[in-house]
């Protein structure tokens, strides 16, 4: 996956604190600037302001900027991140949801409404390989009335997840990919958000310190072209989605033309959109109703007979 929303040069060696050394004196926002500052942090000017208003005593503020110091993702340290204008809870060790992937989100809400709108029932929408749950709980958010089912392979991802989704009166499970779904899904799904890792396993190794170092790996490494776990979801979504029913993937522009192939190859019809302020690529995989089936089975009769 992309580099988290914050930006850290994890430091090689940090320098003793000055807040550590004097936990029982009032610390001033210059102190912490510069703490963060000498850790690399590009914008420590807006780190320290958060900081400073999320810590409730100085013992507190002293060890944020400590574990922020070492590395840790902000959102992380603060324990939680802004996300389509939702605030959600992220706990140390669980995927940060990025900026870029509201771009997914928007285009997850419109089909949700649409589909509202078509079946006249609330729709049901899946947040699979879900992290904190974030995209699910802006979804329930954002629709209103809504069926929502979350889950992901990792228990810390499912753990904070639940105190996102489960607010939200949604659902979240353990385990892998589709395996974790109640079976009673199957065939009814309106929304299948899946956030799959899509960075080539080669690659990890180039994202900042602060994701390979304190985000799961499941997360971020998607197998030697960044499209494994994509391929196992579009084998299996079509099973999973109701007729008309949508999948929503987000990748890489340069892996877009691989996935689309992906998405044909197990029957649904991709549509590629692109963001380029927030440099994101979203592939939506439908899979056909029965109008759509008849139409592509008389389209290849008559390509057939033509030849």
């Amino acid at each position: 996956m992309p580099s988290t929303s914050s930006a850290l040069s994890s430091p090689s060696s940090p320098l003793p604190s000055p807040l550590a050394a004097s936990r029982s004196t009032p610390h001033s926002r210059s102190i912490v600037i510069a703490e963060l500052r000498a850790a690399g942090c590009v914008f420590a000017e807006d780190e320290a302001e958060l900081l400073l208003s999320t810590a409730r005593t100085p013992d507190e503020l002293a060890a944020m900027v400590e574990r922020r110091v070492i590395g840790l993702p902000l959102e992380q340290v603060v324990g939680w991140a802004e996300f389509y204008g939702l605030r959600v809870t992220v706990d140390p060790g669980v995927f940060v949801p990025r900026r870029r992937t509201e771009f997914l989100v928007g285009q997850a809400v419109g089909l949700g409404l649409r589909a509202a709108e078509r079946t006249g029932r609330p729709p049901v929408v899946v947040d699979l390989c879900c992290g904190s749950g974030a995209v699910g709980a802006v979804l329930a958010d954002a629709l209103g009335r809504v069926e929502l089912y979350a889950a992901d392979i990792e228990p810390a991802a499912v753990r904070c997840a639940r105190r996102n989704v489960v607010p939200a009166g949604g659902e979240v499970y353990e385990g892998d990919l589709f395996d974790a779904l109640p079976t009673g899904l199957r065939g009814r799904i309106d929304v299948l958000v899946a956030n799959v890792p899509y960075v080539p396993t080669e690659e990890v190794g180039l994202l900042p310190p602060e994701a390979r170092e304190y985000e799961p790996l499941v997360a971020l490494d998607g197998g030697a072209d960044g499209l494994d776990v994509l391929r196992r979801v579009t084998a299996a979504a079509p099973q999973w989605l109701a007729p008309g029913g949508h999948l929503l993937v987000e990748t890489s522009e340069r892996q877009a033309r691989q996935a689309v192939e992906a998405f044909t190859r197990n029957g649904l019809l991709p549509t590629v959109t692109d963001s380029e302020e927030l440099y994101a690529t979203v592939i939506i995989g439908t899979r056909p109703t029965e109008g759509h089936a008849i139409a592509g089975r008389r389209n290849k009769q008559e390509a057939a007979g033509t030849s």
